[in-house]
């Protein structure tokens, strides 16, 4: 790994394929890139093989692509080359009726690195949504991310600032904490794979040049508050009905040290390094502290978590908020789990490079029980009702319709690198 003070070097076209990891998770599915991008996201290096692609079960499956052949012990069928599907290929998540996310593969990766965590209860009031994404020069990222991810959700959904939940800054304060400890819980479930990779390495965690790491964000909605906090380039927008969309994470990248340094978002988010992360999850990590934005809910609108497989195509709080509208307009494009597979959709629509993660809250100031304090300067934090669920929906099934490319072809080895896209409109983070 390079020096965390600068970006690292990492070259996608040199980087051997990395089959999908197999760890199930309440959160995310992991996926890999067919033709390594500019900057993918792995930790100073070129990206390596991941785990071993989903084997076939134990007795013989037709094939679900041809209907003639069976799945071999490498997932993959014998007649027509289709590839067995990986249960976290695609995974949605509805906890309540006003929160909901999907984790999608993409169609250029063949593997899903994404993790996602969510609950809610039914009130409006408490919601937490986690999105991890797993670094792809780091081995077994997949697992990385989702153990970070069901960690971070399991802190975040067993503590509550009861007692203070009617004073914003108060509620924010506890809220930072609760945050905190979650990204400590995350960092430990990341190290805990490290130990488990070198107590027991597979044979192919040799092939990456860095330790499992993954990067991190969270919103967590109490009441009239929503607190979010971040690492790595994983990110939260808040979309308003009416007024100002805006981004409220900062991410920790190349690409946003070359923003501050004057170059346009734009360009410095198109360069070949763009995707090279600055912090992370991970054992080798300069700081884990994720940086924290409190929202006053005054107004109706989306709080929406995802990873770069989304913003990768509309970065800029202004276009995604008319992408959001666009397909929030479809029919029943207001329902959350809808509006989530709509924009998994949009994002395979316009490429599909990376791994896609999409975590909603619809924020409705009318909400049963809900009332509005007047913001304060300094935030507030927000309770999480243990008693939420996390109910997962069609895990390992593709949206109602289905995606055109859902499964890529299957390449000889060596052909494919281990990457989230190959130009400017993808691209895995790596490790600075």
């Amino acid at each position: 790994m390079t020096d965390p003070s600068s970006p690292a070097h990492a070259d996608p076209a040199e980087a051997p394929d990395a089959p999908p990891a197999s760890p199930a998770s309440p959160a995310s599915p992991a996926t890999d890139d067919a033709d390594a991008p500019d900057g993918m996201l792995v930790l100073g290096g070129p990206s390596g093989a991941d785990d071993a692609p989903a084997g076939a079960p134990a007795t013989a499956v037709p094939c679900a692509e041809c209907g003639e052949g069976e799945y071999d012990a490498d997932g993959y069928c014998g007649q027509c080359g289709a590839r067995a599907a990986d249960p976290r290929d695609h995974e949605e998540y509805a906890p309540s009726s006003w929160v909901a996310g999907v984790c999608d593969r993409g169609i250029r990766h063949e593997s899903n690195e994404d993790a996602l965590a969510v609950a809610a209860d039914e009130t409006g009031r408490s919601a937490t949504i986690v999105v991890c994404d797993g670094v792809s020069t780091a081995a077994r990222s997949a697992l990385a991310s989702a153990s970070a991810a069901q960690a971070a959700l399991e802190v975040l959904r067993s503590s509550t600032s009861r007692g203070v939940a009617v004073v914003p800054s108060a509620v924010a304060g506890a809220l930072g904490a609760r945050l905190d400890a979650a990204a400590d819980a995350a960092a430990a479930a990341v190290a805990a794979v490290t130990r488990e990779m070198d107590e027991h390495p597979d044979g192919e965690d040799d092939l990456y040049p860095s330790n499992p790491s993954c990067t991190f964000v969270a919103a967590v909605v109490d009441g009239d508050v929503a607190l979010v906090g971040s690492v790595g380039d994983s990110r939260a927008y808040w979309l308003p009905d009416a007024g100002e969309p805006r981004r409220l994470t900062t991410d920790d990248s190349w690409a946003e040290e070359q923003v501050r340094l004057g170059a346009p978002r734009e360009q410095a988010e198109a360069g070949p390094q763009a995707h090279t992360i600055t912090r992370w999850l991970g054992v080798d990590a300069p700081d884990h502290t994720p940086a924290k934005v409190p929202l006053p809910l005054t107004s109706p609108g989306w709080l929406l978590v995802c990873s770069d497989g989304l913003w990768n195509y509309a970065s800029e709080p202004a276009t995604l908020a008319d992408v959001v509208a666009q397909v929030a307009a479809r029919p029943d494009g207001s329902d959350p789990l809808v509006l989530a597979r709509g924009l998994v959709d949009w994002a395979n629509a316009q490429g599909g490079r990376d791994n896609i993660t999409v975590g909603l809250a619809r924020i409705d100031v009318d909400a049963p029980e809900r009332q509005v304090v007047p913001p304060r300067p300094d935030g507030g934090e927000l309770p999480v009702d243990p008693s939420a669920t996390t109910e997962r929906i069609v895990p390992g099934t593709a949206p109602p319709g289905g995606r055109a490319d859902a499964q890529p072809e299957r390449e000889a080895p060596g052909e494919s690198t281990h990457g989230r896209g190959d130009g400017p409109d993808g691209g895995d983070s790596t490790h600075a």
